[in-house]
């Protein structure tokens, strides 16, 4: 259960950062670092980069920013697919 918390906080603090980086964008304040922002979606907050990415309409024309995330996305879609897969082998 604590994982569930943890997944969900990692969620939600990867949305405000991101959505915190679209105020600064608009008010031409100095950014957070695209690398902060795709450190949060690798670790795990995919779901809330994602959203407020596209919610918010942020990064979502920067061509190399959407390379890399889905680069993350891909990534943790072939872990999550082979844990699910191979967990009776791997942890039983």
């Amino acid at each position: 259960m604590i994982y569930l918390y943890a997944f969900i906080i990692l969620n939600l603090l990867a949305f405000l950062i991101t959505a915190y980086d679209k105020r600064l964008a608009i008010a031409n304040k100095k950014r957070i670092s695209e690398e902060t922002l795709l450190t949060f979606a690798a670790i795990g907050g995919t779901i809330g980069s994602a959203l407020a990415m596209y919610l918010l309409r942020h990064k979502t024309s920067k061509k190399y920013y959407l390379f890399k995330f889905y680069r993350i996305v891909i990534l943790q879609t072939i872990v999550a697919v082979g844990l699910f897969y191979f967990y009776d082998k791997l942890f039983l």
